[in-house]
């Protein structure tokens, strides 16, 4: 997944519900106020069950999906072209209305070609909004209003808040993408509704976001209610957000799905992230700047109440990994350097990025954590992919229910009383001033928090590791004075497989453990390239 800035992922689709006019219908288009947004059509009753049952019904019958081509204007917009249009402050839904958001929509062009419907709610009644050229201000993208048609439709939509309103703070865009941002107000990683075959032989599928509906908010109220109709090939779905704006910003997600076929891979509350360089991997070293990544680690909290961190890699070719679990308590691509120092980014300040921790409202069942590894050599390619694949395929005419909420937070909002992973390195194994006779690789991995501090000089922490193949030597704990915390290191002697090996570690002391578990997955180079640190 390509982005710049945001997501190049293409916009949602429009398909063709001719049992269900009420989405659709046009009306005679009204006339276009001073501000504000135009609105069409009579009022129709909506609820959230109404929209699950849309979606039911869209399921019984075969995918369609119609829209006509963007002009040719806006087809061939750059970047820069399509960021310069610009949406009038003015023209902002409930603008003037003495209510905490406001609605910034998103024009079309560049790789956003699907447009997508967009509703207000008010007092249970649905009325759509139509787009216009007179909403934005095309003065600095090269484009003529009379080039744009009056129909042409949204991309998406921006939510602002009136702690500052030339700042958004979520945006839905792109397929069924979505993001937001902390305290910190710096874009990074994304969700999306759902993922389909991601990680497969096959295409992914990318469902879209057909059809967005807001409901007017209360007044004085911090809480936005969206709901959001999906559809693609294999699925149907209704989906409600309710969103939480503070320095840790919630989304409260249920999700109702329908399928209208087997589904192989089905992906719940999916983020998608990018990883090039990080302490860990260095594969792509050609940059002047030490670590480049939207997150860095999958963070686990097991439905057995053991808690998980999954360093990222940027690997050399496709990594797919499952961690089985039953009823998960939580999880989520997380960026824990915060540090300026590492990154030295002063453009697009990876040290702000947002991390998204996803929490289940309900028992999700067995099934797994999957983690897509992509490879890449560009910062603007979205490379990771995490998600919770129930271990049952979907089977269609059946109802999907999935409740959870999203986190866009700094720190873990349900942190462990265990200590947890500062850094992990690695790099060639061995004893400093002794010849190599073997390949080994070595793993550095410090631990900050929880009783670390406790310890005293005499305590005898051991660290507890297991590795699926090869073998474990020159292993070691001891405490990290400048970072006031403990490191523990070991050498791995792989076999001659290439295959990828999984390790685990974790610190104890009295058959008590000290420390989150630290997993990893080593790939080994091919025997021949081993030779070269002999």
């Amino acid at each position: 997944m390509q982005r710049r800035g945001f997501l190049r992922a293409g916009g949602s689709s429009i398909a063709g519900f001719a049992p269900w006019p009420w989405v659709f219908n046009r009306r005679k288009r009204p006339t276009v106020p001073a501000k504000g947004v135009v609105l069409t059509g009579k009022p129709q009753p909506f609820s959230y069950a109404s929209l699950k049952g849309l979606a039911r019904s869209m399921a019984v019958g075969p995918y369609q999906q119609h829209f006509p081509p963007l002009p040719p204007a806006l087809q061939h917009l750059t970047w820069d072209q399509w960021e310069s249009i610009t949406f009038r402050p003015e023209r902002a839904l409930w603008y003037g209305d003495d209510l905490l958001f406001r609605i910034r929509f998103d024009h079309l062009g560049y790789t956003y070609s699907k447009p997508v419907r967009m509703y207000i709610v008010e007092g249970g009644q649905s009325r759509e909004i139509l787009f216009d050229p007179t909403l934005f201000d095309y003065s600095r993208s090269g484009l003529k209003p009379a080039d744009v048609p009056k129909d042409l439709g949204f991309s998406g939509f921006n939510i602002l808040f009136h702690t500052d309103w030339s700042a958004d703070r979520a945006v839905f865009q792109g397929a069924s993408y979505f993001r937001a941002v902390d305290g910190d107000g710096q874009y990074g990683m994304s969700q999306r509704g759902l993922a389909i075959d991601t990680g497969m032989p096959q295409p992914e599928e990318f469902p879209d976001f057909v059809a967005f509906h807001l409901e007017t908010p209360a007044k004085d109220s911090t809480l936005l209610t969206v709901y959001a109709l999906l559809d693609s090939p294999s699925v149907a779905g209704a989906y409600r957000f309710i969103i939480d704006v503070a320095n840790t910003l919630v989304m409260d997600v249920d999700a109702a799905l329908y399928p209208r076929k087997e589904i192989q891979r089905l992906g719940v509350a999916p983020g998608t992230s990018m990883f090039l360089v990080g302490e860990n991997d260095h594969r792509m070293s050609d940059d002047w700047r030490p670590q480049i990544h939207d997150s860095d680690g999958l963070q686990m909290h097991t439905g057995a109440g053991e808690w998980i961190w999954r360093p990222l890699a940027n690997p050399s070719s496709l990594l797919v990994n499952t961690y089985v679990d039953g009823n998960p308590n939580g999880f989520g691509l997380m960026q824990r350097e915060r540090r300026f120092s590492q990154y030295q980014d002063d453009g697009v300040f990876y040290n702000r990025r947002p991390s998204c921790w996803v929490q289940p409202k309900a028992p999700w069942g067995k099934g797994g954590v999957m983690l897509v590894e992509i490879p890449t050599s560009d910062e603007t390619m979205d490379n990771i992919v995490a998600f919770w694949c129930p271990a049952d395929k979907t089977v269609p005419g059946q109802e999907y229910l999935y409740g959870y909420r999203l986190y866009w937070c700094r720190e873990n909002p349900f942190k462990s009383h265990l200590a947890h992973v500062r850094a992990t390195r690695d790099g060639i194994g061995g004893v400093v001033g002794r010849k190599r006779t073997y390949f080994s690789w070595r793993f550095v991995i410090d631990f900050v928090g929880g009783d670390l501090g406790m310890l005293g000089p005499d305590a005898q922490v051991v660290p507890v590791i297991s590795s699926s193949r090869g073998r474990v030597e020159i292993t070691s704990a001891r405490p990290l004075l400048p970072i006031n915390g403990w490191r523990a290191m070991f050498d791995l002697v792989p076999d001659d497989s290439e295959q990828p090996i999984d390790l685990r570690l974790y610190l104890s002391l009295d058959g008590q453990a000290l420390t989150e578990t630290w997993m990893y997955q080593y790939v080994p180079p091919p025997p021949a390239q081993r030779q070269q640190y002999l």
